[in-house]
């Protein structure tokens, strides 16, 4: 399963706050297979796995010169906010913390 972090203020926020990580993950995932897979992935304990379906946001598109524009829905997508047992971490933003020092 395609996990990836997502690298954002707020995902950042709660990493250094509360030790919850935020991932982009597939919509058909439920919570067991979620917490799999970051464990198997980044070899930590998870605690506890929180998910939400963004749904997908209208846009408008073109259908030629004079006729009236039509309308269509992005895909959704769905996020899992990860928490991690006391002394776990992931090095998602090892990377950023450098640039910025």
């Amino acid at each position: 399963m395609l996990i990836t972090p997502i690298t954002t203020e707020k995902a950042y926020g709660l990493s250094a706050g509360m030790n919850t990580y935020v991932f982009s993950v597939p919509l058909g995932a439920n919570k067991q297979d979620i917490a799999r897979a970051v464990e198997e992935q980044y070899e930590v304990k998870v605690t506890g796995v929180k998910t939400l379906v963004q749904n997908g946001k209208s846009i408008r598109f073109s259908r030629g010169k004079n006729r009236y524009p039509g309308t269509t829905t992005r895909r959704d997508s769905k996020k899992a906010y990860v928490t991690l047992a006391a002394n776990n971490t992931i090095a998602v933003f090892d990377a950023v913390e450098q640039e910025a020092n």
